[in-house]
């Protein structure tokens, strides 16, 4: 019996057990709390953390992209890094894990940020590379060129019905008041070329290629991703 204390003495004196690390299926699930309660960088980073916990599984990866998605409408895009391209990668790897993501993501109100992007059209099986798909693309897909000029000015090429075409540009004046000027024409598609012709200037020649670039000379390259967060 005294040959026993010790050994009490020394349970009882032992620091405890650190605790296990939660599992991604409890990661995902206090994230998805966090969700409900619009808490969502929180979630965010449970949601990042049980996708690293485990990288097989689908349902947190998902929910990253929607939760970003939700930050991206609320204006917080520089601040989480919910851009276009990064909600697409997350989605995209969902889907690959389990197909019945997609489905999901169809109703999805939170991904409704990222329609217009080729990576949603990825997904639904719409792709550069197929030359019957390039007019719907260039319909759908909101086409974004470089910022330019020392006011961080950015401009934009939409495609509209009826070959009709608008390239925009957005700046910003001294007086740091937003200004927008379009220019209106028309465009016409052969294969991955498009001829674009717009009012006053010569008509130019631009390619949709297999990545999903669109370049026209002088005017640039155009993607789906707007210039953001520029210092």
């Amino acid at each position: 019996m005294f040959l026993a204390l010790p050994l009490l003495v020394l349970a009882l004196t032992a620091p405890p057990a650190t605790p296990a690390p939660p599992s991604a299926k409890g990661l995902n699930t206090e994230g998805f709390r966090l969700y409900r309660a619009g808490r969502y960088p929180e979630a965010l980073e449970k949601f990042q953390a049980a996708a690293k916990e485990d990288p097989a599984y689908a349902l947190p990866r998902y929910n990253a992209a929607a939760t970003l998605g939700v930050l991206r409408k609320q204006g917080r895009v520089c601040e989480h890094g919910a851009h276009r391209d990064v909600i697409v990668e997350h989605l995209s790897q969902a889907v690959r894990l389990d197909a019945r993501r997609l489905a999901r993501a169809r109703q999805d109100a939170d991904l409704d940020g990222i329609r217009d992007t080729l990576g949603w059209q990825r997904l639904l099986g719409r792709v550069p590379e197929r030359e019957a798909d390039v007019p719907f693309l260039l319909r759908t897909v909101a086409w974004y060129g470089p910022g330019v000029g020392v006011q961080g000015s950015t401009r934009g090429l939409r495609f509209l019905t009826r070959g009709r075409a608008l390239l925009w540009t957005r700046s910003v004046d001294a007086d740091g008041q937003l200004q927008r000027s379009e220019v209106s024409g028309t465009y016409s598609v052969t294969g991955r070329q498009v001829e674009l012709r717009l009012k006053g200037q010569a008509p130019r020649t631009g390619t949709l290629t297999e990545a999903g670039a669109l370049t026209f000379p002088e005017l640039g390259t155009f993607t789906d991703a707007p210039s953001e967060c520029d210092a």
